[in-house]
């Protein structure tokens, strides 16, 4: 593994935490994270550092209700990856089902209440397994532009976070571009059927 890949596995696990609920274990955290972002070149590094001031300077509970307000409310600040390539179809059953299965064979458990495409999770499986890590994060590369974008436009702190996910990507382009257009047009597809096992309600991470 090259330095700049070390760097990279080191951004992602910093960004998996970073994108969770921000609980005592990650206030616990901010110092270490604080660490990691500084050993990180300063498009991915920089983000990471202007998010856990605000964390560290904000009350937890108002950092708590700000989260689940821009998370848990906003359609268009899903976190849940899936969701931006298939919304809820038969087609994102099937999805979450496979990236569990990958998650399993590289020993990723996860917990009844994770669901398997949140992006604290597949960051945390790109670290793991960089090279297929990474193509998953780039297969998303358009449902990420539209969640760092949605972010951006209600000025919420944790942009920065996806910004830093983003500058470990390469650029978007031709194909990507236009998904990213079409999805901010017309958003996901409809189809309220076929998530069963996987459901949203009292999922987190």
């Amino acid at each position: 593994m090259t330095a700049d890949s070390t760097a990279t596995v080191r951004a992602w696990q910093a960004q998996s935490l970073l994108l969770g609920y921000p609980d005592e274990a990650l206030l616990a955290r901010l110092d270490l994270l604080t660490q990691v972002a500084g050993t990180l070149d300063h498009p991915v590094g920089a983000p990471l550092r202007r998010f856990i001031e605000h964390a560290r300077t904000t009350a937890p509970g108002q950092l708590t209700a700000d989260y689940v307000a821009t998370f848990d409310h906003r359609k268009r600040c899903c976190l849940f990856l899936t969701y931006y390539a298939h919304g809820d179809t038969r087609n994102r059953g099937m999805a979450l089902l496979h990236l569990k299965q990958t998650y399993a064979a590289a020993g990723l458990a996860l917990t009844d209440d994770e669901l398997p495409d949140h992006l604290s999770v597949v960051l945390e499986y790109a670290a793991i397994v960089p090279d297929h890590g990474a193509g998953l994060l780039a297969e998303h590369r358009a449902g990420l532009e539209l969640l760092r974008l949605a972010l951006h436009h209600c000025s919420s702190p944790w942009a920065a976070v996806v910004d830093s996910i983003t500058a470990t990507l390469p650029a978007l382009a031709g194909d990507e571009l236009t998904a990213v257009a079409r999805l901010a047009a017309q958003g996901p597809p409809e189809e309220k059927v076929g998530l069963s096992p996987f459901s949203l309600q009292g999922a987190q991470r």
